[in-house]
């Protein structure tokens, strides 16, 4: 342990990164407790951070969290300045992708069944840090031979047309499978080529009447014969979705025009008609 420690963490440099995966992964499981326990109502945490009325996401702590991060990483380089901007930013980014389902939607998504998009991105993101923090690597040893340049250039070429398709999958809006071609680079190549989620970036902007009903009646069966054998490990990490909370239709742009009520008054954040169930507190 000792020997792992001082070579291959301290000598090859990796501690700010170690500390930074610490601290997201931290982040996110006691985000998760405290939140939970919000919503079913014990322990000591109680609902809400709130600025004259409005309601404060843990995103804008985490952003501001990033920004101080970034700000000391280059301002004050070097020890131990770097290895505390490195917890900074991990805290940071657990805090903001935990909602990031919010911020793509524009709506209080959280315990919908659309706010399992922050659960599996904090996945890929933790996926990522962890290779990178046991050295995984395409190209092995340098080799500076012609055969060698050749070898490393063709590994560059396939690295990025990966990381291309693995972006496709997640604005076909196939989180999972992002996640999985993490692991498994051939699951990129065939989501790239499949159908898109009817909600994703891709489908709103690619697909007519036509191939989006096509993408409907997929992703409906694709639900049905998978979501049961995930579920219950999402239900785990982030709680089961609560049915009191109205997902996005599918198509539906990431927000929708308000219309203010009859007698012209401006509705807050969080108000609901008389006639709809609010999302439960958190």
């Amino acid at each position: 342990m000792g020997s792992w420690w001082r070579n291959d963490i301290i000598a090859e440099g990796k501690l700010p990164l170690l500390l930074m995966l610490a601290a997201f992964v931290l982040t996110f499981l006691l985000t998760r407790i405290i939140t939970r326990s919000i919503r079913a109502g014990v322990g000591p945490f109680r609902n809400n951070v709130s600025a004259s009325g409005t309601h404060v996401h843990h995103a804008v702590p985490g952003i501001i969290l990033l920004i101080a991060g970034a700000i000391t990483a280059i301002a004050a380089p070097g020890s131990p300045w770097i290895e505390s901007a490195a917890v900074v930013v991990g805290v940071g980014m657990s805090l903001v992708l935990d909602e990031f389902a919010l911020i793509l939607h524009l709506q209080d998504v959280y315990w919908s069944a659309e706010g399992r998009v922050s659960v599996e991105l904090i996945g890929l993101t933790t996926a990522v840090l962890g290779l990178w923090l046991i050295g995984f690597s395409p190209f092995g040893e340098l080799d500076v031979s012609v055969s060698g340049i050749v070898l490393q250039l063709t590994f560059t070429a396939a690295l990025i047309l990966h990381g291309v398709l693995a972006l496709v999958a997640v604005l076909k809006g196939k989180y999972r499978s992002a996640l999985i071609s993490t692991f498994v680079p051939i699951v990129a190549w065939v989501t790239a080529v499949r159908l898109a989620r009817p909600g994703s970036w891709w489908a709103r902007h690619n697909y007519g009447p036509k191939r989006m009903a096509r993408a409907v009646a997929r992703a409906a069966k694709t639900d049905a014969r998978w979501d049961p054998r995930w579920g219950w490990l999402g239900d785990l990490v982030a709680g089961s979705p609560s049915l009191a909370v109205p997902s996005p239709p599918p198509g539906a742009l990431p927000s929708s025009p308000v219309t203010l009520p009859a007698d012209g008054s401006v509705p807050t954040e969080g108000s609901a008609p008389a006639d709809t169930r609010t999302a439960p507190p958190r």
